[in-house]
């Protein structure tokens, strides 16, 4: 096959991509939500990544999904607001101890005694780079939240969570007009995740260190865990030991591995 028909055939499955885009930019839905994107985006992209693979291999379909990826990401940024409030599953009840545990360590990760005293570290582009210890944290003004907690494979369960918003955290340590992303990282194996500002700063983002009027376990991710229903349940860094601002993402642990660094609910 030349080369004239390669270029136009990639020319073709990025249109597709295109088209699918400016098919939810125009719904003019004030209700439209990422669900609906993913049901109508689908077919389309998936027609775009195949027409890719048949025409020339795996890399062109790579270079399709990186793109199809950015788009969707811009989708999800122009869907997201920042005033929207989850409140919980209407008549859900709480999940208490049925709440998912995960991590990647090996055993449940703990932070013990040996390890010196549990910090919450705050740096990158702030004008007072601090540690905060967990009486620290917990002085700063208190956020209680009934939500969901949304998983990528499509369930979602309730808790009560209590802790500090990042937005306060920012506050407090003087993020820089500079900083457009966090990165949330952890003792468990070296997970973290970042994200964009704006998920960040919305009210429901959290550093928690109580879930369900108890303080937090190990196996719910103690000393501190980030949660916030506006993220999928990988977003949430569990065994929280470092918020960093930043001007640029760094991708994440599942991030890396494929999954979409965006992760909006």
């Amino acid at each position: 096959m030349s080369g004239h028909t390669n270029r136009e055939q990639k020319r073709l499955a990025l249109l597709t991509v295109d088209r699918a885009i400016h098919e939810l930019e125009s719904a003019g839905d004030t209700e439209f939500d990422r669900r609906r994107f993913l049901r109508v985006g689908a077919g389309s992209l998936a027609t775009a990544l195949l027409s890719a693979c048949g025409v020339a291999g795996n890399d062109n379909a790579e270079r399709v999904l990186a793109y199809a990826s950015r788009k969707n990401e811009s989708v999800e940024r122009w869907l997201f607001r920042h005033t929207s409030m989850n409140h919980g599953s209407p008549g859900a009840a709480i999940a208490g101890a049925q709440f998912p545990s995960y991590f990647i360590s090996k055993v449940v990760p703990s932070w013990t005694s040996s390890m010196g005293e549990w910090t919450l570290d705050i740096r990158g582009l702030v004008k007072t780079p601090m540690k905060l210890n967990l009486q620290a944290l917990m002085a700063l003004p208190r956020t209680e939240q009934r939500v969901d907690h949304y998983c990528v494979e499509g369930w979602n369960a309730v808790a009560k969570f209590a802790g500090v918003r990042v937005s306060e955290l920012a506050r407090v340590a003087g993020a820089l007009p500079e900083a457009k992303f966090v990165d949330f990282q952890s003792f468990d194996a070296g997970y973290h995740e970042s994200w964009d500002i704006e998920s960040a700063a919305h009210p429901q983002t959290i550093v928690v260190y109580a879930k369900d009027g108890q303080a937090l376990t190990p196996q719910f991710g103690a000393p501190a865990r980030l949660h916030s229903p506006v993220k999928l349940g990988y977003k949430n860094t569990k065994y929280l030991t470092r918020v960093e601002f930043m001007a640029e993402k760094n991708g994440g642990y599942w991030t890396d591995r494929g999954y979409e660094w965006y992760g909006g609910t």
